[in-house]
């Protein structure tokens, strides 16, 4: 997780941003959506990304880190029980941020932060490498009975392919 650049925290101090962050990821993880600033969202991304991942692993040593973020049992229990399962095989990118505009009082930009929950569809190959791919692993020669050998090059439709006798080795 990256650790806090110089300057000014979220909400002060180094300790108060950790847990307003430990806060709002218990907030993302049982309500699936949160709604708060940009920067709060930005913020907040790599921790929530990092305790699913955690959760994803499901042992004793991975619940115990997660408790130590996030204090709530029931919480940690949805997230391992619920959330894990249904992330299970993606492989990251657990959470997406919608810009939803600025904030009336005082024009901070507010943004959607939700949970993705919906289920990894593999991305399917094009045919064009697939084929070529085939074509690498296949072999081109084609070994008829022990008499004859068949070489196939891909012959036009109105052209012969001519099988020529082999001679045995002796």
């Amino acid at each position: 997780m990256p650790t806090p650049t110089k300057g000014a925290r979220l909400g002060g101090g180094p300790a108060h941003e950790r847990l307003m962050l430990a806060n709002l990821a218990a907030s993302l993880f049982t309500h699936k959506s949160i709604k708060t600033t940009e920067t709060r969202a930005k913020r907040l991304r790599p921790v929530a990304e990092r305790l699913i991942t955690f959760a994803k692993k499901g042992d004793l040593h991975a619940r115990r880190r997660v408790l130590a973020t996030i204090g709530d049992k029931t919480v940690v229990h949805e997230l391992f029980t619920e959330i894990a399962p249904q992330v299970a095989l993606r492989e990251g990118g657990y959470t997406r941020i919608t810009k939803l505009g600025f904030r009336k009082g005082d024009n901070a930009s507010m943004v959607q932060m939700e949970l993705v929950l919906e289920p990894v569809t593999p991305k399917v190959k094009s045919a064009k490498t697939s084929a070529a791919a085939a074509a690498a692993v296949a072999p081109v020669v084609v070994e008829a009975p022990a008499e004859t050998e068949v070489v196939v090059d891909a012959p036009a439709e109105d052209e012969v392919v001519a099988e020529a006798p082999v001679e045995e080795a002796k």
